[in-house]
């Protein structure tokens, strides 16, 4: 185990300790050594009897390491690839002896096990089973990696398209660092705030991308709003961008809307539908859903009303007589093309 040393008394030269560069990267001290023992990515000189120091020249080839393995790629192959910038070879394997775990149960490789080991520095992301893009896109945001974090962003949704990128990436991703970071105390903030910075910047250039050159469109547009107090738009965010790549037109209200501003925007545009956003259940409004989905508008005689759709966790589980409540991105997608 590596005892941190004094860093203010050595040359930059010395480079930095093991435990110094885990909480740079955000993997665990674990993980590096085993990168060193399995795959040689360890420190190119080590002085006899001192902990292990790595150099500049040692931690870029680290870091490439975690940006290849963070695009998917085997840990094997990262490693040659890392190791190639420094022309250094890889070491013969170690044969290690065959061992069963109890009830005959075969153990998974350390390198293809949870992207985030649990370790003492608290980096471990409750990140589950989970497309490996989900896991390289975890592991960029917390090494705080902005350039790997947009280009895997703009990746995925090119390679999936937006609703596959963000029912099977970007929420499980999100939902991981929220969990996190309220288990953690003040810790993680800064790796939800990035992430969530960037995917809303890439659905946003998503949504202009698809959005019709003319002014004009065929039908009412669907109004989407969080309700008051909520400051969570990411999945309404995601929602309108889909919309809008289906040529379906949209009016984006964003976060904590005013009631009052929410009827007056349901009078003035005439809304084929209103997606109302809680994510939890202390800002959920059923009178205020029923005032909307109430909300009479158009010309004197022939005035009608929108559909309510209740998105988002904090409505609950059950169904609302005359609102309707999609399940996720794609059941509201579904609603939304019917109407």
């Amino acid at each position: 185990m590596d005892v941190s040393e004094p860093e203010a008394d050595l040359p930059p030269s010395a480079g930095v300790t093991t435990g110094s560069l885990a909480r740079r990267l955000g993997v665990s001290p674990t993980t590096l050594r085993s990168w060193d023992r399995r795959y040689g990515l360890g420190p190119a000189t080590r002085a006899q009897g001192r902990h292990r120091r790595w150099t500049p020249e040692d931690v870029a080839m680290v870091v490439e390491m975690c940006r290849l393995t963070a695009a998917g790629i085997p840990p094997g192959e990262a490693a040659k690839a890392a190791k190639a910038q420094t022309g250094r070879p890889l070491p013969q394997p170690v044969p290690v002896a065959p061992s069963r775990p109890p009830n005959h149960v075969v153990a998974a490789p350390a390198d293809i096990m949870e992207p985030f080991p649990a370790s003492r520095s608290g980096s471990g992301l409750p990140l589950g089973n989970v497309r490996h893009e989900c896991k390289g896109l975890a592991r960029a945001a917390v090494r705080l990696d902005a350039v790997a974090v947009q280009e895997q962003l703009t990746a995925v949704i090119r390679a999936y398209g937006l609703v596959v990128t963000w029912e099977e990436i970007l929420s499980p991703a999100l939902q991981a660092v929220g969990r996190k970071w309220q288990s953690a105390g003040e810790r993680y903030v800064e790796v939800e705030h990035l992430l969530s910075w960037h995917i809303s910047a890439t659905i946003r250039h998503v949504c202009v991308a698809a959005a019709p050159g003319q002014r004009e469109w065929k039908s009412a547009p669907v109004i989407l709003a969080c309700v008051p107090g909520e400051q969570h738009t990411l999945p309404l965010e995601a929602l309108n961008a889909a919309l809008a790549e289906r040529g379906v037109a949209t009016l984006m209200l964003g976060s904590a809307v005013p009631a009052d501003a929410l009827t007056a925007a349901v009078q003035r545009v005439g809304p084929s539908a209103v997606v109302l956003w809680s994510q939890s259940g202390s800002t959920a409004s059923l009178p205020l859903a029923h005032h909307v989905a109430s909300t009479r508008w158009g010309i004197r005689g022939a005035r009608t009303q929108s559909h309510v759709l209740l998105a988002g966790p904090g409505w609950g589980r059950g169904q609302r007589p005359g609102l309707l409540r999609p399940r996720g991105l794609r059941d509201a997608l579904v609603m939304l093309e019917g109407l």
